[in-house]
């Protein structure tokens, strides 16, 4: 999911989908340990999704950008 798909989601939408992106991010952390991940580009495409949600609501969180739910 790109940031401006994000920033059009209201705070709880964002929230929940942070949420359900850690959950992933852990799940895909045991396969890897486990060596059960076929694909190892799929953590780092968890990691960036966990790191594109946590930017977005930190930025409505100071003020510089609201949510569309904000606008």
């Amino acid at each position: 999911m790109k940031a401006y798909e994000i920033r059009k989601m209201t705070l709880e939408e964002v929230k929940r989908a942070l949420r359900e992106a850690e959950e992933r991010l852990a799940d895909l952390r045991m396969q890897h340990t486990l060596g059960k991940l076929d694909n190892p580009m799929e953590l780092r495409k968890a990691k960036r999704e966990v790191a594109r949600l946590k930017t977005v609501l930190r930025e409505h969180e100071l003020g510089i950008r609201r949510l569309a739910s904000e606008r």
